[in-house]
């Protein structure tokens, strides 16, 4: 197959061969060179995130332009297959610079509150994974207990230097993206898991470059990086469950970035609702415009587990 994709509310297609891709009648049209091979065709609506690997693969200014207006995200590959760019529509909400100008706002007091929920969430999420493996996961419970405003005493850094020791039960691992695997592995999954924040997002009629927390004036996604934190561990799960299975992890294989894809499908705790994690982060982001807009003070974050 030449297509992989994952179900879910929305489709995620990786291509990995050479082909063209064009559109007639809402459709998204995939031809290949090979012309004993039958075009496909999928509904645009459909799609979520469109993953572009293969260095030829040809692509048509009309389906890029359908894509944008169906806010789907689009990401393009570098040599080593790793995801290195992404296209996402100019306006993505009918308030957007109304919500804009809400964003640009936000006070500095409420941004470290925010700082601070979204650090409890990522060290609680990554306390939970640990128990879940069955690891000892007391001094990440009381590191998420004692986060400060803004998180002013550093404890996501103290808490993901006792997590990435343990979690894959792999000696001396590091946390490093030009690492050894399974840093690969985290590498692909968290851009993938920044596509899908970015995306909600531009949804939610949010700017992803004007974080909350994230500051580097070199980053358009500072937002998206500051958000997908507490979800971060979905992808350690799988790639969790990719370490247990496999003892070569240098090369990533077609089957090992199908299962880095269903991130998006996994179902996620959110407050009084399970769904996939496409639907929660879009919940999340609607929730974080409602704290730039005074409507709320807490930002919707999963539970794991």
């Amino acid at each position: 197959m030449n297509i992989k994709h994952v179900f879910m509310i929305k489709r995620t297609l990786l291509f990995e061969n050479p082909a063209y891709l064009s559109t007639k009648n809402e459709q998204l049209i995939v031809s290949y060179p090979d012309k004993s091979v039958p075009e496909k065709n999928v509904p645009i609506e459909d799609l979520g995130i469109i993953v572009l690997e293969n260095r030829q693969i040809s692509i048509t200014n009309a389906l890029l332009d359908k894509l944008a207006k169906n806010k789907t995200a689009v990401l393009t590959c570098d040599e080593q297959h790793l995801p290195s760019g992404l296209m996402l529509p100019l306006n993505g909400h009918s308030e957007f610079t109304e919500r804009l100008k809400q964003q640009i706002g936000v006070s500095k007091p409420l941004q470290k509150n925010l700082w601070a929920q979204t650090v409890v969430s990522k060290i609680s999420n990554q306390a939970a994974l640990l128990a879940e493996r069955g690891i000892e996961n007391a001094r990440l419970l009381y590191l998420a207990k004692t986060v400060q405003s803004a998180d002013s005493t550093n404890n996501e850094a103290v808490a993901a230097a006792y997590y990435w020791q343990r979690v894959f039960g792999l000696d001396s691992f590091n946390r490093d993206p030009a690492g050894i695997p399974p840093n690969n592995l985290l590498n692909y999954g968290y851009a993938i898991l920044r596509a899908l924040t970015a995306k909600a997002l531009v949804s939610s009629g949010l700017l992803p470059a004007l974080g909350i927390w994230h500051s580097n004036r070199y980053n358009a996604f500072c937002l998206a990086d500051d958000i997908m934190e507490p979800y971060r561990p979905y992808v350690d799960m799988i790639v969790c469950r990719l370490v247990d299975n496999s003892s070569d992890l240098t090369e990533l294989t077609t089957e090992i970035k199908s299962q880095l894809l269903q991130v998006s499908a996994l179902n996620v705790a959110l407050e009084d609702k399970t769904g996939p994690l496409m639907v929660a982060i879009s919940r999340t982001t609607n929730s974080l415009f409602d704290c730039f807009s005074g409507k709320s003070r807490k930002i919707l974050f999963p539970n794991y587990g």
